[in-house]
């Protein structure tokens, strides 16, 4: 009796460790790069007037209404492999060795990240297309070959370029984009198909086409957005010209492809019967390329990105939190969503108590700020491969920035354009490395340049490429685009140093070697120097 009474109590703990497990969400990460905050939901919930009311993405504003929408999400640095390895990481950038930098950066395996401790404990997983790859030796962990599929084709990754030659050998623009869409369901169906039983997974598609390179006119012709749509709703930073809102039309014309992709996998999840047991996230590693503002800078422009996510039974729907947030944050809330122990070495903060609130607004009132910095992105674009080393403080009123070396470019060093011979249009638009080459290469930063010397024009050079004092400070109820410093003004003294030494705390007790160590680290071999 004893026997038969242990090996039942014996059955029934086997019986729950497998519900536990069949309980265990699947997690499915839709990224796309160079994505900033622009969908139609952010017009709906924000100040309508802005770039937003032309933004085109039903299937994402369809996730935010079945889910939970962020106003304050942040990535930790703007620019993609130190974004990405905060986020696999879970801990702010500048502990991440050397993918605190782009060029250059190799990945310290003892450094734990989210999909391999998933793994670990059971999870399929896999990525298609752009990821980063901490973990194991290359080929043999996540974002090697091993969890890679890519298989049914990686043309969506240059969506108006592929599409444009579509259409021009025949196919209609609707043909064309079926193509495109065609490879991401097929990429999507071989990671299901390689999953074993009920093993939950954890899938990223990380699309790169929001990147540039795209074709001038894309964003009119294939989604129907017209720049004129634009006009008066462009940041006061960029030039509200017709160049300049083309090209912000082509952008959100790739943004619209990545939300038509999002809705293909969407429906394949559905389909399979997998919608009510995964929880689904939606974001973007940094500001729009190309653009004074954006990607590399420390702005909202450059590092205020989307953030949405849906969980059927766990995520109540129609939600606005204003909670702050870094991607960090994510490592930590897919572990504890699939019942593994979040490391400690992790200095992110789960949002599922956030996220699984009833609650809207501010949720947790500790949430209130968002640290943010960059130090390197190319690495030839200062002499000796210097970095710009900044970190900021982004609260609800405020945001306060250090420059560590004010006296180095921003954006890289002029290049040609300080030489007798000017870079063509065609180069500016197409070489990045001929002038300021942590801008990526555009039709927008052609036209500056190009225009620089006219007075009406100089301002949004000075806004691109000037360099920056020291210390900047933005007042947000009066200046919402952050483009009038008033740091080292006597009225704003009090706040300046506050923020400072809020910045400096956190910075000091996560070991930041730019504040711990004088930035030696970051100034040597390999992150600087030849």
């Amino acid at each position: 009796m004893i026997k038969l009474a242990c090996l039942l109590l014996t059955m029934l703990a086997g019986l729950a460790q497998v519900c536990q497990a069949a309980e265990r969400p699947n997690i499915l990460f839709l990224f796309a790069d160079d994505w900033g905050k622009y969908a139609g939901i952010y017009a709906e919930i924000e100040a309508a007037g802005g770039i937003n009311d032309v933004s085109f993405t039903p299937n994402i504003d369809r996730v935010a209404r079945e889910g939970v929408t962020f106003t304050n999400a942040y990535v930790n640095a703007p620019s993609c492999t130190p974004c990405r390895s905060s986020l696999l990481s879970g801990q702010y950038f500048f502990r991440t060795g050397q993918g605190a930098i782009l060029q250059g950066a190799i990945w310290d395996p003892q450094i734990p990240t989210y999909p391999l401790l998933l793994e670990d404990a059971g999870y399929h997983i896999g990525f298609t297309y752009k990821v980063w790859s901490p973990g194991r030796p290359a080929n043999a962990g996540y974002g090697g070959k091993k969890n890679a599929y890519a298989k049914a084709g990686g043309q969506f990754n240059g969506f108006s370029q592929t599409a444009t030659k579509l259409v021009q050998s025949g196919q209609s623009i609707q043909q064309a984009k079926q193509t495109l869409m065609d490879q991401v369901s097929g990429n999507f169906d071989s990671f299901l198909a390689a999953q074993e039983n009920d093993q939950p997974f954890c899938y990223w598609f990380g699309p790169t086409n929001v990147h540039r390179k795209w074709i001038a006119g894309s964003g009119k012709k294939l989604w129907g957005i017209d720049p004129n749509t634009l006009k008066g709703k462009l940041p006061p930073f960029l030039p509200d010209v017709p160049v300049v809102r083309e090209d912000f039309a082509d952008y959100l014309g790739e943004v619209a492809a990545f939300d038509a992709a999002v809705g293909v996998i969407l429906k394949q999840l559905e389909e399979k019967g997998l919608t009510e047991n995964t929880l689904v996230v939606i974001s973007g590693d940094h500001g729009a390329p190309g653009f004074p503002y954006g990607k590399c800078n420390l702005y909202d422009f450059g590092t205020n990105v989307p953030l949405i996510a849906k969980w059927p039974g766990h995520i109540p729907e129609n939600r606005v939190v204003t909670d702050f947030t870094t991607l960090m944050d994510l490592a930590p809330t897919f572990l504890e969503a699939g019942q593994v122990d979040v490391p400690e070495v992790m200095t992110g903060k789960s949002l599922l108590p956030v996220i699984t609130s009833t609650k809207a607004g501010r949720v947790d009132p500790t949430r209130n700020q968002a640290i943010t910095g960059r130090e390197r992105h190319v690495a030839q674009a200062r002499q000796g491969n210097l970095p710009y080393p900044q970190r900021a403080i982004r609260t609800d009123d405020y945001l306060y920035i250090i420059n560590f070396a004010a006296n180095r470019w921003p954006m890289g060093d002029p290049g040609q354009v300080d030489s007798e011979t000017l870079p063509t249009t065609d180069q500016l638009t197409n070489e990045t490395f001929v002038a300021f080459s942590d801008m990526d290469a555009s039709p927008t930063k052609a036209w500056i340049i190009e225009h620089r010397n006219e007075p009406h024009v100089k301002p949004y050079y000075d806004y691109a490429f000037a360099r920056r004092p020291g210390e900047e400070l933005y007042i947000l109820k009066d200046d919402p685009d952050q483009i009038h410093n008033v740091a080292g003004q006597v009225q704003y003294a009090d706040i300046q140093k506050q923020l400072h030494q809020q910045l400096m705390n956190v910075l000091e007790s996560t070991n930041d070697p730019r504040v711990v160590d004088d930035g030696r680290t970051f100034e040597n071999p390999p992150f600087a120097g030849e």
